[in-house]
């Protein structure tokens, strides 16, 4: 209830404030598995991600320090995030993941892991838990700097096929994580080129 809640609420304030835009919702698949891999420029950018789908959930990891702030480590289990801690492998965040998907239900994964990171290499998480799992991975764009009044635009791009680096190991994932992060740049240039 407090997802819903919470997503119809900052769908409506990033309409009037920031004169939101929503582009290829139809590319998401119903009923299945999928990971919006999204380019990362604000810490309001996971509400805005899913906040212009109403009838399926957005998943999402978050910062395991986030869960020891009151109220707020209340609050985020609660609108479907959950701790991943920084800097090294959490196998119980990988494994939760994979449970998602396997229940075909939406991860939202910033490849590029902060902000600070905005055109540099991507994370393997997104590439590698699609590979696992067979979900379609769906490249997003968020486009305008969140100035109030001046239109933003988020597109749902169309589903990246990376199923050809699945039994290439490794290196296989960074070639899908290249592909992934190739994709959402070029999704940001072209648009902002119009």
């Amino acid at each position: 209830m407090l997802y819903h809640t919470f997503r119809a609420l900052f769908h409506f304030m990033f309409r009037l404030f920031f004169r939101l835009k929503v582009i290829g919702k139809e590319h998401i698949p119903e009923g299945k598995p999928v990971i919006l891999c999204a380019n990362h420029t604000s810490n309001f950018d996971p509400p805005l991600l899913g906040c212009a789908l109403v009838g399926r959930r957005v998943h999402y990891m978050a910062k395991a320090e986030l869960f020891d702030i009151p109220v707020l480590g209340w609050i985020l289990p609660r609108i479907s995030a959950f701790p991943v801690k920084r800097g090294g492998v959490s196998k119980e965040s990988i494994r939760l993941s994979l449970q998602l998907l396997e229940e075909n239900r939406i991860l939202g994964i910033f490849p590029e892991g902060s902000r600070s990171n905005a055109g540099g290499i991507g994370k393997k998480g997104a590439a590698s838990l699609a590979l696992k799992s067979g979900a379609t991975v769906i490249p997003s764009a968020i486009i305008g700097g969140y100035k109030l009044f001046r239109k933003m635009t988020l597109i749902y791009g169309k589903p990246i096929d990376i199923s050809e680096f699945a039994d290439a190991g490794s290196a296989g994932i960074e070639q899908a994580t290249a592909r992934i992060m190739e994709t959402i740049r070029e999704m940001v240039i072209s648009y902002e080129s119009k």
